[in-house]
């Protein structure tokens, strides 16, 4: 059977995983590194931020404080070690402005895998305030690796 359709080139999966700086979010990215290397995966690295008065900041921000800058800088600087450590995995970063759930939620389409650290400040306060690893679970438009740090195990099973 001949068809003149083409058949679109192949697209590596594509793993999402949020970071923020946190020792936490470090780990969730490299278990979503180990992860992408097993999986022949791309990776995009998430930073987002928003502004001290969307946090309810009493005040203006401080004169020195730059968050796009200061997130930009964070990522450009873990991108670089993990491209070094990674040469073989396509890794990607971007620092998005707006509500850390919203965003993830937002650039999980299309991804195989969404990446999201725990910060274990327990189930009351998650429940009473509200979490990005709850949100990105119940919202995201792909699977979701709640990555708790208690439990570090690396895709093959090692403990780290």
């Amino acid at each position: 059977m001949t068809t003149s359709e083409t058949t679109p080139p192949h697209v590596p999966p594509r793993v999402v995983v949020g970071v923020d700086g946190s020792a936490a979010s470090l780990r969730a990215l490299q278990w979503a590194l180990d992860y992408a290397s097993a999986t022949q995966s791309g990776i995009d690295v998430v930073a987002a931020w928003e502004s001290p008065t969307a946090l309810a900041w009493s005040g203006p921000p401080p004169s020195d404080f730059n968050s796009d800058m200061s997130a930009e800088q964070m990522l450009d600087r873990l991108i670089e070690r993990k491209r070094a450590d990674h040469p073989d995995l396509s890794i990607d970063g971007r620092v998005v402005q707006g509500d850390p759930a919203n965003v993830l939620e937002s650039v999980s389409r299309g991804a195989a895998l969404l990446v999201v650290a725990q910060r274990g400040r327990g189930e009351l306060v998650g429940l009473l305030l509200g979490s990005v690893s709850g949100h990105c679970v119940t919202h995201a438009h792909c699977p979701v690796l709640v990555f708790r740090d208690d439990h570090f195990r690396t895709p093959t099973g090692h403990s780290s």
